[in-house]
């Protein structure tokens, strides 16, 4: 038997994590809970909170409407643009626990070695710097410096970390709020928007193994209209999230047997 019974997977996609939460919220009205969970940048931070155990509706709260520069400071552009100095300090300020292993919930958080050119799921370890090196995109976010190597953002090499809990958890939900926009209609208009349209461009790879390993695979209608680094839809993306979900779990409760595994 595999450890855990639920296994939850949230996968990068900067602002659009506010969804993240709406999904959550909707998993849990209807009874489903993580026992386990696995997150990638903005899947780290929502990870990490819930992990705490705060509620979807506190953490929407907590970061709605803020500006994301707000938890950035100008960083000399040696290694990035900025640096996510102040994301760290709402952590560490809401967050009790100081390391991943003292979550309530056990979480694995995927972050991408850039000294040895891999991915490294981390279930232990300072929490909020980890957290960080997850959320660093490259050249917009400066790297985060952890035991001699440094780290940048896990959806650089993962972005849905299915492959760090799939083999200790019976079922697994996917929450994927990164669908490429095939219309390309994010905004290229400057450096920052360039950037995070490129990165977002090279993390879809792993797409196909996540849908094969995912019981649930949910992925939030029209999320990809969203700018990754703009929080001023933050409720917007929150309902997307919820009624994308609750949808998908009402069409999925007709097929009861279907919906009775996450029971």
């Amino acid at each position: 038997m595999k450890k855990y019974k639920t296994g939850l997977v949230l996968s990068g996609g900067g602002s659009r994590g506010f969804a993240h939460l709406g999904v959550i919220a909707a998993l849990n009205e209807k009874g489903i809970k993580p026992d386990i969970i696995a997150g990638v940048s903005a899947g780290a931070i929502v990870g990490a909170f819930i992990a705490s155990g705060k509620s979807p509706q506190e953490i929407l709260k907590l970061f709605a409407n803020k500006p994301v520069f707000k938890y950035t400071k100008i960083n000399l552009p040696i290694y990035g643009l900025l640096k996510l100095d102040r994301l760290l300090n709402v952590i560490e300020k809401e967050i009790p626990a100081k390391r991943i292993e003292d979550l309530k919930i056990p979480f694995y958080i995927g972050i991408s070695n850039l000294n040895k050119g891999r991915m490294e799921y981390k279930n232990s370890g300072p929490l909020g710097l980890t957290v960080l090196a997850s959320s660093s995109i490259p050249i917009l976010f400066a790297p985060i410096e952890i035991d001699g190597d440094f780290y940048a953002d896990g959806g650089l090499m993962n972005n849905i970390p299915v492959r760090a809990i799939r083999n200790i958890s019976r079922k697994i939900i996917v929450s994927n709020i990164s669908p490429l926009n095939p219309k390309g209609k994010t905004k290229t208009k400057n450096l920052v928007q360039i950037a995070s349209r490129t990165f977002h461009m090279t993390i879809n790879a792993n797409l196909d193994e996540a849908k094969k390993a995912a019981d649930l695979f949910i992925e939030p209608e029209g999320i990809d209209e969203y700018d990754i680094l703009n929080n001023s839809h933050a409720y917007e993306l929150y309902d997307i999230g919820y009624n994308s979900t609750i949808k998908m779990l009402e069409k999925a409760e007709k097929k009861r047997p279907f919906f009775l595994r996450f029971k």
